[in-house]
């Protein structure tokens, strides 16, 4: 496919339907996430910035997540792939894994490794590993949500498990509102030297004041993934609907293609979708999208 043949994709949104005890993670500082999440909620945000499809991320920690959103996928087509849960530590993994070996739009696993009590020492269980371990030797992607705190436990982790691809979410959760660019940015490197660790290109406006961030704050963190991953390893994601914690749809993909503007048409055609479908495993998928 030529630069304007490759579907964009959304890499990174959630859809929920909200139950307070399902998500406990949304606080009462975050009214405007307890609400129900959809996809026709999403479709018309996507459509008006030319995205084709997108890939639906775990936002809680059940199997029952991990059916919901592919059974949205199975009634929705631009739903491109699914990031699901398993207890990965887990001895019955495999078993649960056989139950979803014939469906094709789970791409991979996540877990919720900020929200632990020590994320650290979690990263380095021996359970866990051993389940990613397995996780990688069916073919799963594994994504990492973490805090800038973790990463160079992540780089560990990472160095164990390299017979997949590993994505990192949201550029490791810089901690922009505390102004550590400098530390987040060395501990971040040894990481991105990797070369089958990716990195998302996404919930950045949230690690920011969420009333009163500006593009200028923000790009900094933005070029220096750019810098370490360079462009084949990095993917657009909208973290919508929590996005909407510090602004709308636009403003996530406005700033991401402020950040890219120096870049060859090849370069972002990779960054907005061609990086997505080459990871995901989404070909078929995009030769449909671009008919």
């Amino acid at each position: 496919m030529t630069c304007p043949e490759i579907p964009r994709i959304d890499a990174h949104q959630h859809f929920w339907r909200y139950v307070p005890d399902h998500y406990r993670w949304i606080d009462d500082s975050m009214l405007v996430l307890k609400r129900d999440y959809l996809p026709n909620d999403l479709k018309p945000l996507l459509k008006a910035h030319q995205i084709s499809g997108c890939i639906a991320v775990q936002a809680r920690q059940s199997e029952q997540e991990t059916n919901a959103l592919l059974a949205l996928a199975k009634e929705h087509p631009w739903i491109a792939g699914v990031i699901g849960w398993v207890d990965v530590r887990d001895a019955s993994l495999p078993d649960a894994l056989d139950r979803w070996q014939d469906v094709q739009r789970l791409r991979g696993f996540r877990h919720q490794i900020q929200d632990e009590a020590n994320p650290n020492e979690f990263l380095a269980d021996t359970a866990f590993n051993q389940g990613v371990a397995i996780l990688q030797t069916r073919g799963y992607l594994y994504e990492i949500l973490i805090k800038s705190s973790s990463l160079a436990a992540t780089y560990d982790f990472a160095r164990r498990h390299d017979r997949q691809p590993l994505i990192l979410d949201h550029l490791g959760k810089p901690p922009v509102t505390h102004g550590n660019f400098q530390t987040w940015a060395e501990q971040l490197a040894p990481l991105a030297a990797l070369p089958h660790v990716h990195c998302k290109l996404s919930g950045l406006i949230t690690e920011a004041e969420w009333a009163t961030w500006q593009p200028d704050q923000l790009l900094p963190y933005l070029n220096q993934a750019l810098e370490l991953f360079g462009p084949e390893r990095l993917l657009f994601g909208s973290d919508w609907p929590v996005c909407r914690l510090a602004g709308e749809y636009d403003q996530v993909y406005q700033l991401t293609q402020q950040a890219l503007a120096s870049l060859s048409a090849s370069e972002r055609a990779a960054i907005m979708g061609g990086n997505a479908i080459r990871l995901y495993g989404l070909t078929e998928q995009a030769q449909e999208y671009a008919a």
